[in-house]
């Protein structure tokens, strides 16, 4: 049945006009047909509409032009003008604070983006930054819209100037629920953290046909740019889950632990965890033999309340742990030496991984702590010529940047420029502390003892012996627990048991830190 046939063609009174209205607005909510509904569905993806409830609270959404239709004229489009133009924009809220989304309706001219489903875009972009709420994007579309040329083209350049100017000020979060290909892909890139669903989400530059025709590679869609790829080599999506639901839900777990905006600090959540619970566990969690690795995570939550936290980039650069979680209610970040994987050493990915973590944190005002036991870079040509240098720096900068309160603490090995990097005292740390098991070192005893006392050793009659008695003397001499302690480079030595108690007191005393960068454009960070 057609609008025409449920209502009189020339309505005469208000009455008339608010039926015509209740007719369009069906039809938006409707979509194009049930036969492209259950296409959908059959491909196990979620209609836009539906993806919108399950993030937002019930009731709460509000939409933006929902009855926007583009103006574009040829190549058919003008006989085909549904309403939204396949994205639906607007605004609600998560556990009742406002949040701004749009959400691609791959149903409608497959998600494609062209001059008027753009423009709707960049409007609800711009009241997310003015309101100062995140934003939400739920992508499934399939690029530019071809048919519109140019046009499509630049509403893309549109968002992502918008994705830049909302840096640091508002979070964005992109949730990949269809095909990113293309130019569309450097959108979710902009943006503080990227989900994806595993079959069904896939983000590339060129496709797979593409990338045969030029290189001759053959390749799925998957297995160029699916959700494990991204997730586990490239380091793209910070996320990656099994089905839409789950991933939704977790965005919204996300959002609780964010901010409004760069003015607010993060929501506090009643805990039930004592905030001087002492953790005796921890003394045995953590071997004192540094050669011997153990799981950062079980430390990390022995520490927070609940045990619960949030990893993010869970399975990509696994040396090092970064997560949100909260100490006395508070939401922190914690950044964390992994020493079960390559021994907690840092390396390219590691440090590209924290630093971004680090500018996240210090631009949503989210305290610092960081827990070390790195026994310093990862060696080796691949490292040296991939640039370790400039992507170590890279976490340096972000630390001696960041300005929210922040806490190292060092359970054990901590050598060499590795520990200056991470968060030591010298590059601003406003508190330090180390557990009694703590070797802070330029570089570990057996190694400084062969370049130290390499004449002693070769001269000896038994040179074993005398490396052996070396190694002990410079243990003795350097390596103590209490020689940081004793030169102010910590600010204690504490017992492992009392960590949390520590630092939730430490936490409540820089909670009204203010620090000032020097007045300046921008830095200009090492890329």
């Amino acid at each position: 049945m057609t609008l025409v046939d449920e209502i009189p063609s020339e309505p005469t009174d208000a009455r008339g006009r608010v039926a015509e209205l209740h007719v369009l607005r069906e039809q938006a909510l409707a979509g194009p047909s049930e036969r492209a509904t259950e296409a959908q569905h059959a491909k196990g993806k979620l209609t836009a509409r539906e993806r919108i409830e399950l993030l937002l609270d019930p009731g709460s959404f509000n939409e933006v032009e929902q009855l926007r239709r583009h103006r574009a004229q040829g190549f058919g489009l003008e006989a085909k003008k549904p309403y939204t133009d396949g994205v639906i924009t607007g605004w609600g809220t998560v556990e009742g604070r406002t949040v701004f989304v749009y959400a691609h309706d791959f149903r409608i001219f497959g998600g494609a983006l062209g001059e008027a489903h753009a423009t709707k875009i960049h409007k609800i972009m711009d009241m997310a930054i003015a309101a100062g709420a995140p934003l939400v994007s739920l992508n499934d579309g399939a690029g530019a819209r071809i048919q519109e040329g140019v046009s499509a083209l630049a509403g893309y350049g549109g968002i992502f100037q918008r994705n830049t100017r909302a840096s640091g000020v508002i979070p964005q979060i992109s949730v990949m629920l269809g095909p990113c290909a293309g130019g569309a892909a450097y959108s979710p890139a902009l943006t503080d953290f990227v989900f994806m669903v595993r079959e069904t989400s896939q983000m590339f530059i060129t496709g797979p046909d593409v990338v045969k025709a030029v290189t001759g590679e053959e390749i799925t869609q998957n297995g160029l740019g699916g959700a494990d790829v991204h997730a586990e080599t490239s380091g793209v999506a910070h996320f990656a889950y099994d089905d839409e639901e789950t991933c939704i839900a977790e965005v919204r777990y996300l959002l609780s632990m964010l901010p409004q905006n760069n003015r607010e600090n993060p929501p506090t959540a009643a805990s039930e965890d004592p905030a001087d619970r002492r953790s005796d566990v921890l003394l045995d969690l953590v071997p004192a033999d540094g050669n011997r690795p153990y799981d950062m995570h079980k430390v990390i939550e022995e520490l927070v309340d609940e045990g619960d936290y949030l990893e993010i980039h869970e399975r990509w650069a696994r040396n090092i742990i970064c997560a949100l979680a909260r100490l006395d209610g508070q939401v922190v970040g914690i950044v964390a030496n992994q020493p079960q994987s390559l021994a907690g050493v840092l390396d390219i990915e590691a440090s590209e991984k924290a630093a971004r973590f680090v500018q996240m944190c210090d631009a949503f005002n989210i305290p610092i702590i960081t827990l070390l036991d790195v026994p310093g870079f990862l060696p080796g040509v691949d490292q040296e010529h991939g640039g370790i240098i400039r992507h170590g720096a890279k976490l340096l900068y972000a630390y001696c940047n960041a300005t929210v309160p922040r806490i190292s603490l060092i359970l054990r090995k901590a050598y060499g420029g590795a520990y200056i990097v991470m968060d030591s005292q010298s590059i601003g740390a406003d508190l330090t502390y180390a557990w009694p098991t703590n070797e802070i070192a330029v570089m570990g005893a057996e190694g400084a003892a062969n370049v130290i006392f390499r004449k002693q050793i070769a001269e000896a009659e038994d040179p074993e012996a005398m490396r052996t008695r070396m190694v002990k003397e410079y243990k003795a001499e350097l390596m103590h627990p209490y020689y940081a302690a004793e030169r102010g480079l910590v600010d204690d030595v504490i017992d492992p048991a009392d960590t949390r108690q520590v630092l939730i007191r430490s936490l409540a005393m820089l909670r009204t830190k203010h620090a000032d960068l020097p007045s300046r454009k921008h830095g200009n960070p090492p890329q």
